[in-house]
């Protein structure tokens, strides 16, 4: 079965194509990338732009492939998402518990409710319990009386899917899925046993942050902010008057969070903004982290608060993972571990 994903993100579109056998076995056919600078905060800027974009990259991984692209799976970026939590209780009778008393659950229920001026893209069952008996994995087959129910539903704003649709829909490609852009990160990267234990999975991606939350192998929150490595680039290019192409080499090769007090005598030149090719100014690596700091401090915190908004630090769980560019900044885990009173690493992908 061929399978193709898609992402458009804030710096660069990707598309990927995989032949997935009957044994579940993934071989990766075509895998292409490109930096786009039509996209701003997961905002489209010019749709024309992006469009020609997505249609030169999709008929690369055709040829790449051998292979014609009719259907795709499309990663949705979650910045201005709506979360929420619903429950169901039922009585049972001392019945068995079958899919009817499940349906009937969430028919009383509002996770099948639409929302106005959004769509809703991910509804999942987080938890049941029964008899006031908590975590049951599956309750079908199981006699009790009463049954409760834990709903997560997760909606992005209309207007962005209709705008993703129309480019889709002139492209002639139907999409098939719109998938959460946090989850396809947690699900390439969050290992076996973080998921069933529970982690937090923050991707520190160029224009926004986004946030997965999976705890006894289930996903319990996804969310983005628009804040990313971008801003810290910013934040440099305007602090020190300089290019943004010489700032976001600064950040790559010189960027930490962490103090070090060698770092008032490391001097780096930067070049000057306006000026020709032999214009620099002499700092000292020290002021670039100075800049830098506040901006992953503000990050990770707006982060927490998301997480504590949710009433998800009362579950206190206790691994993090980075990933994303943002996090390769030397020092970030033991920054992450500060702010989240957790075991905290850089993830890569799984290989599948």
């Amino acid at each position: 079965m061929i399978s193709v994903g898609l992402d458009i993100g804030n710096s660069k579109i990707s598309c990927i194509v995989c032949d997935i056998n009957t044994k579940a076995k993934i071989k990766t056919l075509s895998f292409v990338t490109r930096p786009t600078n039509n996209i701003k905060k997961s905002v489209i800027t010019d749709i024309s732009k992006v469009k020609n974009e997505i249609r030169d990259i999709i008929s690369q991984v055709s040829k790449e492939s051998q292979t014609e692209i009719a259907n795709i799976r499309l990663n949705v970026p979650l910045v201005n998402s709506l979360t929420s939590y619903f429950d169901s209780e039922i009585s049972v009778s001392n019945e068995v518990i079958s899919d009817f008393h499940l349906k009937k659950s969430a028919n009383e229920s509002e996770i099948l409710d639409p929302i106005d001026k959004y769509v809703v893209i991910h509804r999942s069952v987080i938890n049941y319990e029964l008899d006031q008996q908590n975590n049951i994995l599956d309750p079908r087959g199981i006699y009790g009386e009463n049954l409760k129910v834990y709903f997560y539903k997760l909606a992005v704003r209309e207007n962005y899917i209709k705008t993703i649709k129309t480019i889709f829909e002139q492209l002639n490609i139907h999409i098939e899925d719109f998938v959460p852009s946090p989850l396809s990160s947690a699900l390439a990267t969050l290992k076996k046993d973080e998921k069933e234990l529970g982690s937090i999975l923050i991707d520190l991606g160029a224009g926004s942050t986004s946030i997965s939350i999976f705890e006894n192998n289930k996903l319990i929150y996804l969310d983005a902010i628009p804040v990313g490595g971008h801003h810290i680039t910013m934040d440099i290019a305007k602090g020190l008057s300089t290019t943004i192409e010489s700032a976001e080499r600064l950040k790559t090769l010189y960027g930490s969070v962490i103090t070090n007090p060698r770092d008032d005598y490391e001097l780096i030149d930067v070049h000057v903004l306006g000026s020709d090719n032999n214009q620099f100014n002499q700092i000292n690596r020290s002021t670039v982290n100075a800049i830098i700091k506040p901006r992953i401090e503000e990050t990770l915190e707006i982060v927490w608060q998301k997480i504590k908004q949710n009433n998800l630090h009362n579950k206190k769980i206790k691994n993090v993972v980075l990933t994303g560019g943002g996090s390769q900044l030397e020092g970030i885990t033991e920054y992450a571990k500060a702010i989240f009173s957790s075991n905290v690493r850089i993830g890569k992908p799984l290989d599948y």
